[in-house]
């Protein structure tokens, strides 16, 4: 027996493969608690620490990223690469953990079976999340609600570049796989409604950018609303992940490019 693929146009998923319900909780519980949803847990102790902190929150920097050995440039850039590596194994986790029920990477839309279409949509998708995004930190910082988000503090050394491209897609992959595509996919099978597993996504992915203060909160869980929805409607996490790692790459570039250079700009 089997289940209809949805009109996404994924495709069918064996009942007989599926495993039991609360194994399958076991495993979102599982793959969140060495992921995203740790972090989550992170980012919300240190924003009650920030609140709680003297001084005006906006006084505070929120670095994302910054040199793992100052002053060793060669063991500064073996440790950025060994964490941008570690940082994927979640995302492989889950991928795996699909593939076994005889999904995989397709079964998220997460392939090269519509590249162009991916690219195109990411990229427009990034255009106006990226300029809304910007927006909404710059109204949180003034107004006091988000701490001074610091893209990077990468010396200026020859690899600063490359890294912050390669740390842009590896957070892309790793949000809109797990958060979006095994995530979603896996509360559909175990009986969530598609609106209460779009919420439950959208919120976590605002919980884990606590760090940043309430304004990152928000922001991204605007951000994860649309991007669950999308997926939801098109099963496609391809130019969610082209999106997401467009934006983050113009944050990161943009912010060594500029910093000290524009007045508009926020820095510590």
């Amino acid at each position: 027996m089997s289940v209809r693929g949805d009109d996404r146009g994924t495709a069918p998923v064996s009942v007989e493969r599926l495993l039991p319900r609360r194994l399958l909780v076991a495993e979102v519980w599982l793959v969140l608690g060495v992921s995203l949803g740790a972090s989550a847990l992170w980012a919300a102790v240190r924003y009650i620490g920030d609140l709680t902190a003297p001084g005006p929150l906006r006084s505070q920097v929120a670095e994302l990223n910054s040199s793992a050995a100052p002053g060793r440039p060669w063991l500064d850039l073996a440790l950025q690469l060994v964490g941008v590596a570690t940082a994927l194994v979640p995302a492989l986790l889950a991928l795996y953990l699909l593939v076994r029920e005889g999904g995989g990477p397709s079964a998220i839309g997460f392939d090269r079976r519509e590249p162009t279409r991916d690219l195109f949509f990411g990229a427009g998708l990034a255009a106006v999340v990226g300029g809304a995004g910007l927006g909404l930190y710059l109204l949180a910082w003034h107004s006091g609600a988000n701490l001074t988000v610091v893209p990077t503090s990468l010396p200026d050394v020859w690899w600063r570049i490359p890294v912050l491209l390669l740390s842009a897609v590896e957070n892309a992959v790793l949000e809109e796989v797990v958060v979006v595509g095994y995530l979603l996919t896996r509360l559909r099978q175990v009986g969530w409604t598609d609106r209460t597993a779009l919420v439950t996504s959208a919120l976590l992915r605002g919980s884990y950018h606590l760090y940043q203060g309430l304004g990152g909160f928000v922001a991204n869980l605007i951000m994860g609303l649309l991007f669950g929805r999308i997926y939801q409607r098109w099963g496609r996490v391809g130019p969610l992940v082209v999106a997401h790692s467009l934006i983050d790459s113009v944050a990161f570039v943009g912010y060594a490019t500029l910093v000290g250079r524009v007045s508009w700009l926020p820095t510590p």
